[in-house]
């Protein structure tokens, strides 16, 4: 069998042996560009020596009042739940000893709360005293303690109306009449939660200062509020009727509710239960 020539490799017309030149072209170029990289390196490490000579202290020391602020804030943190738990547990004991009838030791309890308390606890306290000293017969002090909630603007806003409904109950007898309707008037409007109470004194100093008609109208808005107890309900409706107004939306609904409190009273007086209320034909 006849041998296949060998393939001699052949070369292109446009290759050429590579110049020296070239090659030292090439080597200078590298040489240039690693120069430069280190020359970059330097001035960065210079710029960066320089930036912390000239901010490193300041910094450092923006970076430990930082800490240090952290710190303490978890440090009065823990002082306030510490705290606010104390506080807790005096108001628990002081409302033991006062259920228990002990009224002086429970006030003595409070003391510390309502001088120094937090979160509303003075408030609280405040309110307990001013609600002893009332059960005790002194009102001027009650007043007091009242008008001290009411004046807290840290107090929460439900807690200070309730405190200046309280004071001029505790002192109505001895206010002028213009005097409780421009405490109360901003309360005694419908929707508010003392809607009753508030616009029960003010139809009532209404009434001691000869305005008939406001009196009545403010009486029959109370009765017509569904929200509120019966018993109020009931009560300023028949004050609304003796001063000519007239109250009364539903009179199946109005006969039922009497017949239900009379009911009731009967069943007092022979000392058994009250009867279930009958809805309305």
């Amino acid at each position: 069998m006849a041998k296949k020539p060998t393939k001699l490799p052949t070369t292109s017309a446009n290759t050429r042996p590579t110049d020296p030149k070239d090659k030292r072209k090439d080597r200078t170029a590298a040489s240039e560009d690693v120069l430069m990289r280190e020359v970059d390196e330097a001035v960065r490490k210079d710029e960066l020596s320089d930036f912390g000579a000239r901010y490193g202290k300041p910094i450092l020391a923006v970076i430990v009042l930082g800490l240090a602020a952290f710190a303490g804030y978890l440090f009065w943190d823990s002082r306030q739940e510490a705290e606010l738990e104390g506080q807790s547990e005096s108001l628990v004991r002081a409302l033991d000893q006062i259920e228990a009838g002990n009224l002086e030791s429970g006030s003595a309890t409070l003391d510390p709360i309502a001088q120094d308390g937090k979160e509303g606890g003075r408030a609280i306290a405040l309110m307990l005293q001013a609600g002893i000293a009332q059960e005790q017969g002194d009102t001027n002090r009650a007043a007091e303690l009242f008008a001290l909630v009411a004046a807290d603007d840290d107090t929460p806003d439900t807690m200070r109306d309730l405190a200046i409904i309280r004071e001029v109950a505790a002192t109505y007898d001895s206010r002028k009449p213009a005097d409780i309707i421009a405490r109360l008037k901003p309360l005694a409007v419908p929707g508010n939660p003392y809607f009753g109470s508030a616009g029960e004194m003010v139809a009532m100093a209404y009434l001691d200062q000869g305005k008939r008609k406001e009196a009545g109208t403010l009486f029959a808005e109370i009765s017509k509020a569904d929200e509120l107890p019966q018993s109020l309900r009931a009560r300023t409706r028949r004050m609304a009727g003796l001063l000519g107004v007239d109250a009364i939306e539903d009179v199946d609904e109005l006969l039922a509710e009497t017949n239900a409190q009379n009911a009731a009273a009967a069943a007092a007086q022979a000392g058994q239960p009250a009867p279930a209320p009958q809805p309305a034909q």
